[in-house]
C-alpha cells in the first residue's frame, strides 16, 4: 500500500467522506461547518498543525472532508497533506522512525480525525487519531461528550 498511498488514501478518504455526507442527510443537523477562509477554520486547523507536523514532519497542510462545530466543541476528518498537495510518504514520517505507528496499518494514509474543545479564546485538540483502521471514536466518552457532532457513528450509544 506504501507504493500506492496516495490512491488509496484518497479512496479511503472518499469512502469516509461519502459514508458521513450520507449519514449527515437523515440526521438534524445540530452544528455549524466554519467557512473555508473563516478564522475559526484557520484557528481550528492551526491547533491541529503541531500534532500534524510532530507525526508526519513539517511542512503540512489539511485537506478537509469534515469539519464541525458545535458552541465550544469541534471534530473533524482531514488529509494531512504536503504543500500543493502532495502525499506524504507514511513510511518516512516521524511517527514511523519513532517506532510508534506501521504504515502498512494505514489504509487512508495520512488521514487524520480529530476533536477540539475551546477554552477562553483558544481551541486545543483533545484526541486525534492519524491513519485509524476503524472508527475508534463511536464509544464512549466520544459519544457522551461530543454525540451532537457525531450523531451518525453515535446512534443508539447515548
Amino acid at each position: 500500500m506504501i507504493g500506492t498511498a496516495r490512491g488509496a488514501a484518497l479512496r479511503g478518504f472518499a469512502l469516509g467522506v461519502a459514508v458521513m455526507a450520507g449519514a449527515t442527510t437523515a440526521c438534524a443537523q445540530d452544528w455549524t461547518e466554519p467557512a473555508r477562509g473563516s478564522q475559526l477554520r484557520r484557528d481550528l486547523l492551526d491547533a491541529l498543525r503541531p500534532i500534524a507536523e510532530w507525526n508526519l514532519g513539517a511542512p503540512v497542510e489539511f485537506y478537509v472532508s469534515t469539519l464541525r462545530v458545535r458552541g465550544d466543541h469541534a471534530f473533524g476528518m482531514v488529509l494531512a497533506q504536503r504543500p500543493g498537495g502532495g502525499a506524504i510518504d507514511m513510511a518516512q514520517t516521524p511517527v514511523v522512525k519513532r517506532g510508534e505507528f506501521d504504515p502498512e496499518l494505514a489504509e487512508v494514509g495520512a488521514g487524520m480525525e480529530a476533536f477540539w474543545i475551546k477554552s477562553g479564546a483558544m481551541w486545543s485538540v483533545v484526541d486525534y487519531g492519524i491513519g485509524s483502521t476503524d472508527v475508534w471514536f463511536q464509544s464512549e466518552p466520544f459519544c457522551a461528550e461530543f454525540g451532537p457532532l457525531i450523531p451518525e457513528y453515535c446512534r443508539g450509544l447515548r
